[in-house]
């Protein structure tokens, strides 16, 4: 049968090409869906009151989704390649597996970058500053798990770097009362998400010296996530008071709010394959909150 998932694409591809597609992660969309859904949050909430989202602006940050997560991966297996070596579930990655060599693995970096650089450029000059900036976050995270249990925190820096990028994209500046509780609400979630994330390889991890949420928290995981879920809500509490959101932004926000309960309640940290299921359902969260600030601005 026909089948138009990504992994069936990419399997789909010319087999020379499908080492590169499988090192930027194009076979498993979950994290491009997490990168770009603070973009659209950010996008949605720097509409015009009773207008819609700029619908350019959206698929533009789409493409660039794509392009800086796929250059993430490969920098973070550029990095990493000896570490993905000793973990099962890593040890088939393109680096790793010896598929495609370190030289081809940086050319490829150069073109990802490449094209993200012409989609950064299609922007107002405030925001290829910004995003220009979010640069040196983008290298450095793959460092972060050698040196501090904390990995997942500069993880959620980078990744939400869009939360402030998308408003100065329509508006041409930050709106800090808005962006910066935007901006800490996603920090707050890649902390929940990716910590659940971390859980799948804790046991390997220990074992070569891979640093992470998961190690730290340990039997206190789900309290830490607890945590971590009710910064986020209060957080877009007061994203949306201070741009005069409506009675279907903040449905979403309590919405979101259950569904992470529901997470948190039901992980099963010593279950890699539910881990990864509770991990994939974020997306789930990301699409609620941009559907609740559509409707509240109409």
């Amino acid at each position: 049968p026909l089948s138009f998932s990504a992994a069936e694409l990419v399997r789909a591809a010319p087999g020379p090409l499908q080492p590169y597609l499988r090192l930027m992660r194009l076979h498993q969309p979950a994290g491009t869906w997490l990168l770009y859904l603070p973009c659209s949050w950010s996008i949605a909430l720097a509409a015009a009151p009773g207008c819609l989202p700029d619908g350019r602006m959206l698929a533009l940050f789409g493409v660039g989704a794509v392009l800086m997560r796929g250059a993430g991966c490969t920098i973070n297996d550029m990095w990493d390649r000896d570490y993905d070596r000793k973990v099962t579930r890593t040890a088939s990655r393109p680096l790793a597996a010896g598929d495609i060599s370190t030289f081809q693995s940086f050319v490829f970096l150069g073109g990802q970058l490449s094209l993200a650089l012409c989609v950064l450029l299609c922007l107002n000059y405030y925001s290829i500053l910004l995003g220009a900036a979010s640069l040196s976050l983008v290298i450095t995270y793959p460092l972060m798990k050698r040196i501090t249990y904390w990995p997942q925190l500069f993880l959620g820096l980078t990744f939400n770097w869009g939360a402030l990028l998308g408003w100065s994209a329509i508006r041409g500046s930050c709106e800090w009362a808005v962006c910066l509780p935007l901006y800490v609400a996603g920090v707050m979630w890649t902390l929940v998400y990716d910590t659940i994330y971390a859980h799948q390889d804790k046991r390997e991890d220990a074992v070569i010296g891979v640093k992470s949420t998961a190690l730290h928290f340990q039997e206190d995981t789900k309290r830490w996530l607890s945590g971590f879920s009710l910064a986020m809500l209060l957080s877009l509490c007061l994203a949306g008071l201070n741009c005069s959101q409506t009675f279907p932004y903040y449905s979403a926000v309590a919405a979101a709010g259950l569904h992470l309960a529901h997470q948190i309640y039901t992980l099963d940290t010593e279950r890699p394959e539910d881990c990864w299921k509770k991990f994939a359902s974020n997306r789930t969260v990301g699409i609620l909150l941009f559907t609740g600030i559509l409707l509240g601005n109409l």
